[in-house]
């Protein structure tokens, strides 16, 4: 069944008018980045600008980003509905996946279950554990869902009794199907008689989706806000669930992380996800960041944006999926802001196609990508995206593999 779209809650049009790329361009690359708004940009821009007239590393500007820091962790703990002391401040989603992958206690003989649809960046740091420690991988075949099947039984079926963890992501970036997070986490915590850690790369979730890790019950959860939240590039989180924090070890260690006595020395950690941190960051993207949320929040809430960018996705998917000259990686509508397609020929996907058809459109100004695995075009709606711009886009599509090859 397709969602129909239900009246804006803020006129869009005006709403859009605080974002530049939204001017002149049709933008479906929100899986790859978002489009800041203009008040993030001069958010940044005055914050730079405090620092450097306050006097950088004065009293008066530590104590300013030490709140700041404070406050970028509260919010991003309002939006997972979680506690502030559970978030550790990360660069990127990649970033907070090493600092669970590594921190973990690894044997020889224990093994990790990871989807075959995971990003390079992690399948790479899971080959690295698995050279340096002896650890097993065992990929799970979840690509094939897409096209009809039970993820969570999949997943079952391929626990070993040696799986220590299980790496999954929560939307996956390739097919943009969402994995049911909360039953893959029970399947995990309920093996006995050792219970299966959870870490999710949530790249493609967190703007997305309305969210609550508490009643989710993951582990280790992996984010950043330069995708769907419309943020900088640079500034993401790590959320840790406390009970699972003194089994997670900083890989990486600096001031941020630790205790010190009256000296100077260190003592230990500190008591909360900051000692997954180390130094010096660039502190001005949290004011960027955390201006992008505020845009956000005034348009409408986490469900109403979220209830809009499916239905637009799976008007997309409709009428691409009506098409006998392209194939939908997803079998049934999508439920996120991710459509994957193919263009066929003799029946088979054409890559030259695919390609083709990005680098045309983005010469007109509209911003699509290839994938690779499966090779594919993605095409990403978010609520700021017009209903006018996703029927454009599906006529584009239409016209242009209709076009005869040179």
């Amino acid at each position: 069944m397709v969602l129909s779209l239900s009246p804006a809650p803020v006129d869009l049009a005006q709403h859009r008018r605080q974002f530049p790329a939204l001017q002149r361009h049709r933008y479906f690359n929100y899986g790859g980045q978002g489009p800041m708004p203009e008040a993030a940009i001069a958010a940044m821009h005055d914050a730079q600008m405090h620092i450097q007239t306050t006097g950088p590393f004065s009293g008066a500007v530590n104590r300013g980003l030490q709140q700041d820091t404070a406050a970028m962790r509260t919010a991003w703990a309002d939006l997972l509905a979680v506690a502030p002391e559970s978030i550790t401040l990360t660069e990127d989603v990649t970033v907070g996946c090493n600092i669970a992958l590594w921190g973990l206690d690894w044997q020889p003989g224990d093994r990790i279950l990871l989807t075959d649809c995971e990003h390079p960046g992690i399948i790479a740091t899971v080959q690295e554990i698995s050279r340096r420690f002896g650890v097993a991988i065992d990929p799970c075949p979840i690509l094939a869902t897409a096209q009809g099947g039970d993820p969570v039984a999949v997943i079952a079926a391929a626990l070993h009794p040696r799986t220590r963890l299980l790496v999954a992501s929560h939307i996956l970036w390739n097919t943009g199907q969402v994995l049911p997070l909360a039953d893959l986490t029970q399947l995990c915590h309920d093996r006995r008689p050792d219970p299966v850690w959870v870490l999710s790369d949530a790249a493609q979730s967190v703007g997305m989706l309305p969210l609550n890790l508490t009643d989710l019950g993951i582990d280790f959860y992996a984010f950043t806000g330069h995708k769907w939240c419309c943020g900088p590039a640079g500034l993401g989180g790590l959320y840790v669930r406390p009970e699972v924090r003194d089994r997670l070890h900083p890989t990486f260690i600096g001031w941020r992380g630790i205790t010190t006595d009256a000296a100077g020395n260190p003592t230990g950690w500190q008591p909360n996800g900051s000692r997954y941190e180390v130094a010096t960051s660039d502190y001005t993207l949290i004011a960027g960041l955390r201006s992008a949320l505020e845009i956000h929040r005034q348009w409408g809430t986490d469900a109403q944006r979220y209830d809009r960018i499916v239905a637009l996705s799976q008007r997309l998917w409709q009428r691409l999926n009506d098409q006998p000259q392209i194939r939908c990686i997803t079998a049934t509508p999508p439920k996120s802001g991710l459509v994957s397609f193919q263009i066929l020929e003799a029946g088979e996907p054409s890559r030259d196609r695919h390609i083709h058809l990005v680098n045309t459109l983005e010469a007109e100004g509209v911003f699509l990508r290839t994938l690779l695995h499966p090779h594919c075009v993605r095409a990403c709606t978010h609520y700021l995206t017009l209903e006018a711009e996703v029927d454009a886009l599906a006529d584009r599509i239409l016209a242009t593999i209709a076009e005869p090859r040179s």
